[in-house]
């Protein structure tokens, strides 16, 4: 799947923010609606209100008879300018004073009651002025309605610019959020195409986000994991192809030295070179189950049997040489459970070494050694310098020499050394002249902990 395929669908960036925006407006809208009635409900409340206390202070100084002796009544101190005042007769028509000519609000102050409500464009109170027959005339006063439509307008434009900065921080608070949740996302997604490209040593981005930390937590271990597998496998074919070649030239070697001899015995020499096939065959189903099963299951392993393998394999090609081979086994052996085909494997690297490296009398022996197995194999050859470099270290040339080549023992031992590691075990080069190494496994009761070998030179 190429990178604009995996990539579609909205940014993170830009959900978050339309996410905290569009959630901060309508929270907004759902508030200031009701808030918007409720702030010009007050605000008329407000206005009706001083309205009725100038309509009640109005009638309490008007004369009763009013209306039998028309004049006009002095305006008190301390009203509006833009207040209008008129005092109506009951059937609702202006007898003095200011407003409109006919007024049914005042007509309904006729019950005696203030009553208010919008006339003429004008927010207007009647109040009554009562005598000893019942109401004799009523008082009307208004005010522009625009007053308090100025402040109802007023009062909703502090709203909106309100609402507006609330929405400019939230924005801002969602770009901020949207930048600390993304840019982790952005480099984990960096670090995983590094990785795809083979870049095994990626580091996870900090964060301070735990979700986001503990993915490139995630991602570093599996990348470390992925390159510890890649260079064990890349490790394991080259010194599985050094393990190969090695029977397969004696194969080859042995034909054409065959076809290249006159009077050569060759039905004896492809006989022989049968026998290298099979063990070359063997050696390489080994090796595959050894490489499709990264966690074998470990059985117990049956020692004598295992023994009485490499007598059978080994006697042939060391007698070949004129050099004995010497088998033995200090009963009774401790319980171990690991492959037979890795255990065979690393005996044979061992015993290939001794067979071209070493001289005279090659030995296996195998004991108890307190906690695991150990197995011996030994020469009587000149053994390792004390000067020469790590014997188990790949790739690497030693002095010619019993128990070195200038071919790179150290392939071969290299594998074998990772066989035993892998079963639990070790490999160990327990002395150096004459070579003794040791494999060491532990008992079925304590995998983890190979047992050190000390036995005396």
């Amino acid at each position: 799947m190429d990178d604009s395929r995996a990539a579609e669908g909205r940014p993170l960036r830009r959900q978050v923010l339309v996410a905290i925006v569009g959630v901060t407006a309508l929270a907004i809208v759902l508030f200031a609606m009701p808030l918007a009635f409720v702030v010009q409900r007050l605000y008329r409340d407000e206005t009706v209100t001083r309205l009725e206390r100038d309509a009640t202070r109005i009638a309490a100084v008007v004369p009763d008879d009013l209306a039998q002796r028309p004049r006009s009544v002095r305006r008190p101190a301390g009203l509006s300018p833009r207040l209008t005042m008129g005092v109506y007769r009951l059937d609702g028509t202006l007898l003095t004073g200011d407003g409109p000519s006919g007024s049914g609000l005042a007509a309904q102050g006729r019950d005696g009651r203030v009553h208010d409500r919008v006339e003429h464009g004008q927010i207007a109170v009647s109040a009554p002025v009562p005598s000893d027959e019942g109401v004799a005339v009523i008082v009307r006063v208004s005010a522009p309605y625009d007053l308090t439509t100025d402040r109802v307008e007023r009062a909703l434009l502090a709203m909106a610019g309100l609402a507006l900065l609330i929405i400019g921080l939230a924005a801002l608070l969602a770009r901020y959020l949207a930048r600390r949740l993304a840019t982790p996302l952005e480099r984990l997604t960096d670090a995983a195409r590094r990785l795809g490209g083979g870049d095994f040593s990626v580091q996870g981005p900090r964060s301070g986000v735990r979700e986001a930390d503990a993915a490139g937590l995630a991602l570093e271990a599996t990348a470390r994991r992925l390159g510890s597998v890649l260079e064990r496998e890349r490790a394991f074919s080259a010194d599985v192809s050094h393990q190969l070649r090695t029977p397969l030239t004696g194969l080859l070697l042995g034909l054409e030295s065959a076809l290249e001899r006159p009077g050569a015995d060759l039905p004896a020499a492809i006989g022989t070179a049968i026998e290298r096939g099979r063990r070359l065959q063997r050696i390489i189903d080994e090796l595959l189950d050894l490489a499709r099963d990264s966690a074998p299951e470990r059985r117990p392993l049956n020692v004598p049997a295992l023994l009485e393998d490499i007598r059978l394999r080994w006697h042939g090609p060391l007698a070949g040489r004129g050099r004995p081979l010497t088998i033995e086994s200090q009963e009774p052996l401790p319980e171990v459970r690991a492959a037979p085909a890795a255990v065979s494997q690393i005996l044979d690297v061992l015993l290939g070494n001794a067979l071209e490296h070493g001289r005279g009398e090659v030995t296996v022996q195998a004991g108890d050694v307190g906690g695991g197995l150990a197995i011996d194999v030994t020469d009587q050859g000149a053994g390792i310098p004390d000067d020469a470099p790590d014997i188990f270290a790949r790739r690497h040339a030693h002095p010619p020499g019993a128990g070195a080549s200038p071919a790179g023992r150290g392939i071969g031992l290299a594998l074998a050394r990772s066989l035993a590691e892998a079963e639990g075990g070790r490999l160990v080069l327990r002395r150096a002249r004459p070579p003794v190494f040791t494999l060491l496994l532990p008992s079925a009761d304590d995998p983890a902990d190979p047992p050190a070998h000390t036995s005396s030179s």
